[in-house]
């Protein structure tokens, strides 16, 4: 008799904590190194919290934002997703994030622990989710291209750049079997223009309440008909040279027939896994001038309206997203990703600043710019027709570029209210 109701009351017992076992299902885009990275971190989480149990799903990049916008307006998907911070007002209008609850999140605390750029994930005051990592820009080259072409080292100017890249351009006849640089308008390439050059020439892209377009003026043209001209003067890129969102990077690490490109600090992990030749980072060229600027962004965690069904769920959502925002998390998610940690403690060392891979993309986030879209999807693909009325259909650049504002200005309009 005692072994069997020390028997049953081991079955209640055992009832009892599968009954209290909290399911969370986390979503993001496909890329290997974040998916490989994410494994690592909730793998962590699961074994210092072995009541929650975390399903990670992903998506196709150019899927993700419909599957959300057809799964979590019907109550079903993802309680923690990943999102672009440039998609946070769609997103939040939408419904698909909430703010981050008050009882497990401290603003205060929050703007202090992370670096200023992270503030761009606020709206009204509140949170609307964390990054694990931010990122800037920089320009990776083919050290061993540039041993072969006689060139010592990266470009520090534009015209350094132009010129190393006529010498790493290669082709038969008129077509191309070696890219100098890797255009890439739908890549990083509109927010080089955006972000860096635009600035650099002297000009701002936007007002600072963000409700006006600002380029469409000298600087603002030169920086277009700088950016156009690698294609129709200096010839030294071609677009789509390599098909594909990740073309441009595609080349350059597998196939190796782009010389340079301009991509982002996450594809440190890519680059590292995958080049088998000898490369290097550098920070990006500047006019004479000397003006410095970059863009930076980040993704983030936010939490959708599932989270909050019910309190179980809710806390096991906050106690996830904590865990993958942490400082730890940030320095696994540095060595698998390459994307830098967001929190200001981790950003000061400086063993990060002088490494050569990791060290120019910190330094720029010194002189870096989170552009605050309104609706990224569309003020991107503004960029992108801007460049291929030019590049494809023969354009005149001030055509194009004054006809970029206005579609522009027509999208800030909207959003405001305007």
């Amino acid at each position: 008799m005692k072994r069997l109701l020390i028997g049953l009351a081991l079955v209640a017992f055992i009832g009892v904590a599968f009954a209290q076992k909290t399911t969370i299902t986390y979503w993001q885009y496909d890329y290997a190194t974040r998916v490989t990275a994410m494994k690592q971190l909730i793998a962590q989480f699961e074994q210092a919290n072995p009541d929650i149990t975390v399903k990670q799903e992903t998506f196709p990049y150019d899927a993700y934002q419909q599957q959300v916008a057809a799964s979590l307006p019907a109550g079903q998907g993802a309680d923690v997703v990943q999102l672009y911070y440039g998609w946070l007002d769609t997103w939040a209008n939408a419904g698909y994030v909430k703010p981050l609850p008050s009882q497990y999140f401290d603003t205060a605390a929050l703007d202090k622990e992370f670096i200023p750029m992270v503030q761009a994930a606020k709206r009204n005051g509140e949170y609307y989710g964390l990054p694990t990592a931010v990122r800037s820009l920089a320009l990776f080259y083919n050290k061993d291209m540039f041993k072969a072409a006689g060139i010592q080292g990266p470009p520090k100017t534009w015209d350094e750049f132009v010129a190393d890249a006529k010498l790493l351009t290669k082709r038969n006849g008129a077509r191309f079997s070696q890219e100098g640089f890797g255009i890439a308008p739908d890549g990083q390439g509109h927010s080089l223009l955006r972000e860096v050059l635009i600035r650099q020439f002297g000009g701002t892209p936007y007002s600072a309440d963000g409700t006006k377009v600002t380029y469409n003026t000298e600087a603002g043209l030169k920086a277009f008909e700088f950016y156009t001209g690698l294609v129709t003067k200096d010839q030294v890129a071609v677009l789509n040279f390599v098909p594909g969102n990740n073309g441009y990077r595609d080349g350059f690490i597998q196939l190796q027939n782009i010389a340079m490109i301009v991509d982002g600090s996450f594809a440190i992990g890519s680059v590292k896994n995958g080049a088998k030749f000898d490369w290097g980072v550098a920070e990006l060229p500047t006019l004479a001038n000397g003006v410095k600027s970059d863009f930076g962004s980040f993704w983030m965690n936010g939490l959708t309206p599932n989270a909050f069904k019910d309190p179980a769920k809710l806390e096991a959502s906050a106690k996830f997203l904590k865990f993958v925002t942490s400082p730890d998390a940030m320095k696994l998610w540095l060595n698998v990703v390459g994307e830098l940690p967001a929190r200001a403690s981790l950003i000061d060392d400086p063993t990060l600043a002088s490494d050569p891979v990791y060290g120019p993309f910190i330094k720029s986030l010194a002189f870096s710019h989170a552009t605050q879209f309104v609706d990224e999807t569309a003020q991107r693909q503004v960029f992108i027709d801007a460049v291929n009325r030019v590049v494809l259909q023969h354009q005149d650049p001030a055509a194009s570029w004054a006809e970029a504002a206005k579609q522009e200005q027509a999208i800030l309009d909207k959003a405001h209210g305007m």
